[in-house]
């Protein structure tokens, strides 16, 4: 794309959007995005420009990600919408090449061997501390599943490096409420005040919510009645259950209406990842892969909630 075809798109952009208010445009001026181009370089040897093919900007192919999660897409269809959407191509920053669906695809996996992933979330984390929106006392635990694709083969089918079809190969079976799931879990804890999600971990379906404990020393953490008994570094406000032959007390039962009340809006975020976003159901097919997709998941929830939190302003 030539100096005069760039010329031409930043004029139709202009003429198209901004009377009509480009939200897009709006979501990209929260952050700081130069801040995770030194964690995103390093998984890249070749930093030179002598020999072999030059690398892609790695801020576009960022932004490229979380527009796939933002609207939906797939590697190929995000490439060709780009060439489609102004506001796509002006969220960018205006490039002049675009990347086609496989160098999408490798910056991901990318991302996902070298666990550059989690320094992307931590480096995030601190931009938002320096906006302000720091965390304080009350904190929201919870879990939701993140299907998978479980294919047609029987059970006892090799996994993992020996399997021979496109089945996922790290997805576990859980069975909650008589229903079975398949795939994973999205581990979060967000604070009550922000409504931002602080701490994320994936791990496969099986593993029990109460086995994971996201929060900090000096935090007082709600949690639902999935936890009770289990340990966490903070003060823990977990609901109660009754056994058989054993019901909790009226105090109990008020106290779990206090923390129910207090929790509720933890189911906030989900709603957005899986109804909006449909980031619910993943087609990668292991756990690494996985837990990128549920961190870009994260970070598209935040951007949006810091974005709602500055219109409040």
């Amino acid at each position: 794309m030539g100096t005069f075809s760039s010329f031409g798109l930043n004029q139709a952009y202009h003429e198209r959007y901004e009377k009509l208010g480009d939200r897009l445009s709006d979501v990209g001026k929260t952050l700081d995005w130069d801040v995770f181009r030194p964690l995103l370089e390093s998984m890249y040897a070749n930093k030179s420009g002598k020999g072999g093919h030059p690398n892609v900007d790695v801020i576009l192919m960022f932004k490229i990600q979380l527009l796939e999660v933002w609207y939906n897409l797939s590697d190929l269809a995000v490439e060709r919408e780009i060439y489609d959407r102004l506001s796509f191509w002006h969220f960018l920053g205006c490039p002049d090449k675009i990347p086609d669906n496989s160098t999408i695809w490798l910056f991901r996996e990318r991302m996902s061997e070298s666990g550059v992933d989690t320094l992307v979330w931590e480096e995030f984390q601190r931009q938002l501390e320096s906006k302000g929106l720091i965390i304080e006392k009350g904190m929201i635990q919870d879990a939701t599943f993140v299907y998978a694709e479980p294919g047609h083969c029987k059970k006892d089918t090799p996994r993992g490096e020996q399997a021979k079809t496109r089945r996922d190969k790290d997805g576990k079976i859980m069975s909650k409420n008589g229903k079975m799931h398949y795939g994973y879990k999205l581990h979060t804890i967000m604070d009550t005040t922000h409504d931002l999600i602080r701490r994320i971990e994936t791990t496969t379906a099986n593993v029990h919510d109460s086995q994971v404990d996201l929060s900090e020393k000096g935090e007082v953490v709600y949690r639902d009645r999935g936890y009770q008994g289990a340990k966490c570094k903070g003060y823990s406000a977990t609901m109660k259950r009754g056994a058989r032959g054993h019901p909790i007390s009226i105090r109990d039962k008020l106290r779990n209406m206090r923390i129910s009340r207090k929790r509720s809006k933890g189911e906030r975020p989900y709603a957005v990842i899986k109804n909006i976003f449909h980031a619910g159901l993943v087609k990668v097919t292991t756990l690494q892969r996985v837990r990128v997709k549920n961190m870009l998941a994260a970070f598209c929830y935040n951007i949006y909630q810091v974005k709602t939190i500055q219109n409040r302003v």
